[in-house]
């Protein structure tokens, strides 16, 4: 039984390292790779869990440790995302950081298995541009990477084919009340023909009504903007991380974040009705993912 915002226990009966996660299905389970905060805001690991009913989970290692440079225990890692190549091969996308949060780079790793471990290849500024919270999608064996880029907005990016640089910009999104800045932490999810696009403004930690928006196409027109959850309820008091489909339906999963405790920050899992142009997302004290079926 999901009980949405009780704190998650892995299969040793730690806290589940599940900040701004990231998620694949693999088979019959789920992977998920979250940032570990054990040293708080600063670089520990990737940690890498799995689970069948977003319940219980097991934990499957670190993929990405501590090492030197962009992963030096002084720097910043955060929004770990994976992608799974049409070779076979896997790629983990990074927020990379430096302390003071002027780095605004992304980062790209590679594996054999979803587990890893993950091999650093290096970061980039895509196209030049700043990029902070990132998000991943995947068609037709094309990868997409979404940036916040706090100068000019929220890109979605085309990838390479080797998915470690971008190729180009296929839209840029902003506000818009304030046109100049985009939304952060980003998520993608494809339903019944349409691209359903949600992110978090850009509040620091404090929370807010988290927006949403759809297109036919990535290049848009894209709807306006608009909260999914009550409004005034602040996302029930969570910052969207990703948006994930399931079953019939989808599963919505956003941080709960301790900026004094990051490692008791909790994971909020959701479901998430999708339905045309819009998307609802309503509280659940407790669920079960068998209910997407």
């Amino acid at each position: 039984m999901i009980r949405p915002g009780s704190e998650i226990l892995d299969d040793r009966g730690r806290i589940a390292q599940l900040h701004g996660v990231g998620v694949q299905r693999v088979g019959e389970r789920w992977f998920a790779w979250g940032e570990d905060k054990t040293s708080g805001p600063t670089f520990t690991a990737v940690a890498c869990y799995s689970t069948g009913d977003f319940d219980e989970w097991r934990f499957e290692g670190n993929a990405l440790e501590e090492g030197d440079g962009d992963l030096a225990g002084d720097r910043i890692i955060e929004r770990p995302k994976v992608l799974r190549r049409p070779d076979g091969i896997w790629i983990m996308f990074l927020h990379v950081e430096s302390a003071d949060y002027s780095a605004a780079r992304v980062g790209y790793a590679i594996a054999e298995r979803p587990e890893g471990p993950y091999r650093y290849i290096g970061s980039e500024r895509p196209l030049g541009n700043l990029s902070r919270d990132i998000g991943v999608f995947q068609e037709d064996g094309v990868g997409y990477l979404l940036s916040e880029d706090r100068e000019n907005g929220l890109h979605i990016y085309r990838l390479r084919d080797d998915y470690l640089a971008v190729e180009s910009i296929v839209v840029t999104l902003r506000q818009q009340r304030n046109p100049e800045i985009g939304y952060e932490s980003p998520t993608l999810v494809k339903a019944n023909g349409r691209y359903h696009l949600f992110g978090s403004d850009l509040t620091g930690w404090s929370l807010n009504d988290n927006m949403h928006a759809s297109a036919t196409a990535l290049e848009g027109p894209w709807t306006d903007w608009s909260p999914f959850a009550p409004v005034g309820s602040r996302t029930f008091d969570t910052q969207v991380s990703v948006v994930l489909p399931a079953g019939d339906g989808f599963v919505f999963i956003g941080d709960r974040w301790l900026p004094d405790d990051l490692f008791r920050s909790k994971t909020v899992v959701l479901p998430l009705v999708i339905e045309g142009e819009t998307a609802t997302l309503a509280w659940r004290d407790e669920w079960t993912i068998g209910e997407l079926a």
